[in-house]
């Protein structure tokens, strides 16, 4: 099975750290074009465009809120310049939440359903001008949206609806020959100290099927799956990554 994506056009938000900067860098090493944003942390965006240069000068790094419509319309003009077109979006901004029913205020209920679900549409609407024939969304959610998880009532509502949402979406923009679908990864180990604490990593370790934690490079070898020709009757799918848990 080939993974060449050479000549392939490419937005990937949230892609400056974790699961995004290994999609990133898989995609550029495939022989994509890939523009990304980052929201706030530009030393790891620095470092990306650094690495990027080993894959060619037609790869950008923006600074974007996707949860505002201004900076998805910007994302979309930035693609349409350098570009011309897309082929792939990979919707993979988000964020996790940890709150009781009790003490979940609206700010933090809406931090979250407008990053892991608003920001959804709002890229997906800015860029669908762009997205050509046979072209690809594909969004992360998470194994989690199927499971639950106590005390993240509005991180898995969050991921449970991004399926909903690219269901319906791949019915709605199949007749375009564009394909929507899901990747749904359990806990990933970034390796960054942002996750959960060793115990906790430990007991999902023993839990997988595989006898593993998940890395970014999981990720990012799902994506390639579902960028590429080899997925061509794929839509409305959700492909889990989570070793079995």
């Amino acid at each position: 099975m080939s993974l060449d994506l050479t000549g392939k056009r490419c937005l990937v938000t949230g892609g400056s750290r974790g699961s995004g900067r290994a999609i990133v860098l898989a995609l550029a090493a495939r022989g994509a074009r890939v523009v990304t944003c980052y929201r706030a942390d530009q030393e790891a965006a620095a470092e990306l465009e650094r690495e990027l240069k080993a894959f060619g000068v037609e790869h950008r790094v923006v600074r974007a809120d996707v949860r505002r419509p201004e900076d998805a319309t910007m994302l979309a003009n930035t693609c349409r310049e350098l570009f011309g077109g897309l082929d792939v979006l990979v919707n993979n901004a988000g964020v996790d939440g940890h709150s009781s029913i009790d003490d979940l205020e609206p700010d933090e209920w809406h931090r979250v359903l407008d990053t892991n679900l608003t920001a959804l549409h709002l890229v997906t609407r800015a860029v669908l001008p762009l997205l050509a024939e046979n072209s690809s969304i594909i969004n992360l959610g998470a194994s989690a949206a199927e499971r639950g998880l106590p005390f993240k009532s509005h991180y898995t509502a969050s991921k449970a609806a991004v399926i909903g949402w690219t269901r319906s979406l791949a019915k709605e923009l199949g007749s375009r020959r564009i394909r929507v679908n899901v990747i749904a990864p359990g806990i990933i180990d970034s390796g960054d100290g942002d996750g959960p604490p060793p115990q906790v990593l430990e007991r999902i370790k023993k839990a997988a099927a595989l006898g593993r934690l998940g890395g970014p490079g999981d990720v990012a070898e799902a994506v390639l799956y579902l960028a590429g020709d080899q997925s061509a009757y794929v839509t409305g799918a959700t492909l889990t990554v989570d070793g079995g848990i």
